[in-house]
């Protein structure tokens, strides 16, 4: 498992490469901006089929 751990980390330090503070900023705002939209459509489409069920079962049942 420690062997493992330290291969890990090495591969972390000289393979992978970072992006820079610029780039991974714009990109925290792309995926909060993306992240907020479809929070947004999710409660959109869960707003209209609470209104559809609500209307089903008012108006269809009674």
């Amino acid at each position: 498992m420690l062997t493992y751990i330290k291969e890990s980390v090495e591969e972390l330090r000289n393979n992978v490469t970072w992006p820079s503070r610029a780039d991974a900023s714009n990109l925290m705002v792309v995926v909060a901006v993306f992240s907020i939209l479809f929070a947004m459509a999710t409660w959109g489409v869960d707003e209209l089929f609470s209104k559809l069920v609500k209307f089903y079962f008012e108006r269809v049942i009674n």
